[in-house]
């Protein structure tokens, strides 16, 4: 009688809370069990579905289906005890009144997670046109920034796959002291004259892959800032945009080494820049070395091949003192199509640090149907095959 009679009471707690907390699972997690619905505000839902996904102890899928939707800015974080996805297939639109945001840096932010994944076909809208012609950074080095779609900080074994930012206010995304987070089927949309809507920025982290990504913007497609290895871009299409960049690199103290970037498969069209690596004339050291672009088509980019360690835009510093970035060991492999001005490549490295080991293989580049010329000082380029004739 008296087991009879626990188990009675066990059954009633049991009926008492639903079988996947108990458990510890969460499984499937449409937003619309949070409150999220069309038409409404889902950032207080999307936080409470991540909180219940981020307890449970097996693999769970926040869901957010297909429909338009709008989102204040939403932080969350971990540790969290298993993997989880955030499936988005409807389109998230920022709020119209950019003061709702309350100053925040990112407008979707996750942090100190492992084995997190974002995808599906959705849309995130970060409405950028009502934002941008606040921005004065190109008068103003102290300008305020506004609002990035995306932060991904301290993230491991990560995927974010086929998703869309569009129409950022700033960047995009930034990736901040992350390992082994992969880009795929990613997609940026936003207009050349957006002003510092950098597709992809990545900083301090290690093993990053970008692959067979659309990049479409107002500055720099991909950006490696310091401290950052073991970057991986294959397959990328940049374009309207500045192109794909190492640094820029100097501006700030305790700067961090860069080492081992792989730009291979791209193609760049109608950007301003193609492939550089840019560092400011200053006294602030750090190195940067095996960084290797090949096989690239450019189609009307400005400046297809770059090195400028005399980086100063908007007349923000001066070239009194030589950059302090040491570059070494860099290649330029295979890299062809047409140039949007007469000067195809331009290799200018620091005459306090000059650049070495620098390779060009194959380069065949033309300028209204005739061949590129080069610009070379401080450094000594061993060249094989095709390549425009350096000249001082």
């Amino acid at each position: 009688m008296e087991n009879n009679m626990k188990f009675f009471i066990i059954t009633i707690i049991l009926s008492l809370f639903p079988a996947n907390l108990v458990l510890g699972q969460a499984g499937n997690l449409d937003i619309s069990r949070f409150g999220g619905k069309p038409n409404t505000d889902i950032a207080k839902a999307i936080v409470s579905a991540f909180t219940q996904a981020c307890a449970a102890t097996t693999p769970s899928k926040i869901v957010i289906p297909a429909g338009k939707y709008i989102m204040g800015s939403v932080d969350v974080k971990g540790p969290c005890k298993a993997p989880i996805e955030l499936q988005v297939d409807g389109t998230i639109s920022a709020p119209t009144d950019a003061t709702t945001l309350k100053g925040v840096e990112y407008w979707f932010k996750i942090s100190h997670v492992n084995s997190f994944t974002l995808s599906g076909v959705g849309v995130f809208d970060g409405l950028g046109p009502s934002a941008w012609k606040q921005n004065d950074c190109t008068k103003n080095k102290d300008c305020k920034m506004l609002c990035m779609n995306f932060g991904f900080h301290f993230l491991n074994d990560s995927t974010i796959r086929d998703v869309t930012s569009k129409d950022s206010k700033n960047f995009h995304v930034n990736v901040l002291e992350c390992g082994n987070v992969t880009f795929d089927g990613f997609k940026i949309i936003a207009p050349a004259e957006s002003p510092n809507t950098d597709g992809i920025h990545i900083g301090r982290s290690n093993g990053v892959k970008i692959l067979n990504t659309n990049i479409g913007t107002g500055d720099d497609c991909i950006s490696i800032g310091d401290g950052t290895s073991n970057v991986v871009v294959q397959n990328v299409n940049c374009g309207p945009g500045h192109g794909i960049s190492v640094g820029s690199l100097g501006r700030y103290e305790n700067e961090e080494p860069v080492e081992g970037l792989l730009v291979k498969n791209c193609t760049l069209k109608n950007t301003d820049n193609g492939v550089r690596i840019k560092t400011w004339p200053s006294d602030l050291g750090a190195t940067v070395t095996d960084m290797n672009f090949e096989d690239i088509t450019m189609i009307n980019v400005s400046n297809p091949i770059i090195v400028d360690q005399e980086y100063c835009p908007w007349n923000q510093c001066t070239k009194e003192k030589p950059s302090k970035i040491k570059i070494s060991k860099v290649s330029f492999k295979n890299i062809k199509g047409t140039s949007g001005t007469k000067e195809g490549m331009s290799l200018i490295c620091s005459k306090g640090v000059p650049c070495e080991e620098v390779q060009i293989a194959d380069v065949d580049l033309t300028f209204n149907g005739a061949e590129t010329s080069a610009k070379c000082a401080n450094v000594k380029p061993i060249i094989t095959g095709k390549a425009p004739v350096c000249a001082a």
